[in-house]
């Protein structure tokens, strides 16, 4: 057995069913791609033609009480502030006229691990009802009081990191937390009947796998809507600029591990991996390993699809709203 997932079948106890057979057995031949407005992004496969459709917003602008050694809240940078003095709503309306259809609402932590959200849950009603936008958010760590504000604002969905080590909440996140704490997020936001839509960042402890599988475990005991994973990009400016990401093949074979815990729930890979040579080759493992969807595929990765029987569909908006991929339609690909 793998540490920290006991619950997993060792490998040579595994049937040998490939992670693309399970998928196969329970989702149609189709292969969802993802451009959010995150940042500018195209090949020659795919041409975004609307890159503001779906955008990030943060409610501290660039501060974060954490300051996590994986990040010193440099993908805060990559967000639109909420500008001082003006309303989550307000500001909604502006992208709204601008072409903007959803928001992900995030920002940095709290000393308690919190993103602070309850501000403005009036604001995302609003956004919701008035605008008829859709808003997904970033919650951190939450309090019953926060759970349940969610769910009267009526949010998309709620995306919450699962850390599946206690050394990694301490020493990474600076957090005097557990992993109970993460489980006990994960229950308060099922008890709400929360959309709930967990990231597994592959790689966190300073690019070695600790608590990965044992995260894992967790969300397979939660009703959650689409599993994103995502793997470590070492960021210039923080303690882990110089490491050295997650071995591939370790990636991989957490790929198929996800595939096989959950064959019956999307299983996306997100925004954060590496790039050049290791994005495109983990992209292709996420093919064959039978995830559902890839945010900003690597060249070559559509055509790989297809050549795998796979029928791509393109989608301008965050992979956490895979749920919502048939109601928002397709977006045609630029060839």
């Amino acid at each position: 057995m793998r540490p920290g997932f006991p619950s997993e079948v060792a490998p040579e106890e595994q049937p040998a069913v490939s992670g693309f057979e399970v998928r196969r057995r329970h989702f149609p031949p189709v292969m969802e791609f993802y451009a959010p407005g995150l940042k500018r992004w195209e090949t020659s496969e795919w041409k975004p033609t609307n890159p503001r459709r779906f955008l990030p917003v943060s409610v501290t602008g660039r501060g974060c009480a954490l300051q996590c050694d994986h990040c010193r809240a440099k993908v805060l940078e990559g967000m639109l502030a909420l500008p001082p003095g003006e309303s989550l709503f307000q500001l909604a309306r502006r992208l709204r006229k601008e072409g903007t259809e959803g928001l992900l609402v995030s920002g940095g932590s709290t000393r308690t691990g919190g993103v602070p959200l309850l501000p403005h849950l009036r604001d995302v009603q609003r956004i919701r009802m008035e605008l008829g936008m859709r808003v997904v958010v970033h919650s951190g760590f939450v309090s019953p009081e926060v759970a349940v504000a969610l769910a009267r604002a009526g949010v998309d969905g709620v995306m919450l990191d699962v850390i599946g080590a206690d050394q990694t909440i301490r020493e990474v996140y600076h957090l005097d937390r557990t992993v109970s704490d993460v489980e006990r997020s994960l229950a308060l936001l099922a008890e709400a009947g929360l959309r709930i839509i967990p990231h597994i960042v592959l790689g966190l402890h300073y690019g070695r796998f600790l608590g990965e599988y044992r995260a894992l475990d967790l969300v397979v005991r939660y009703p959650v809507s689409t599993l994103v994973l995502v793997v470590l990009v070492p960021l210039s400016g923080t303690p882990m600029a110089d490491l050295p990401p997650p071995p591939r093949h370790e990636v991989a074979e957490f790929f198929g591990a996800a595939r096989a815990a959950l064959p019956r729930t999307p299983i996306n890979l997100g925004c954060a991996r590496p790039m050049a040579d290791t994005k495109a080759v983990l992209d292709r493992a996420a093919v064959d390993q039978g995830l559902n969807g890839i945010a900003y595929p690597a060249e070559g990765v559509v055509d790989y699809a297809r050549s795998r029987g796979l029928e791509p569909r393109f989608y301008e908006f965050c992979c956490s709203l895979a749920w919502s991929a048939e109601e928002d339609g397709e977006v045609t690909a630029s060839r």
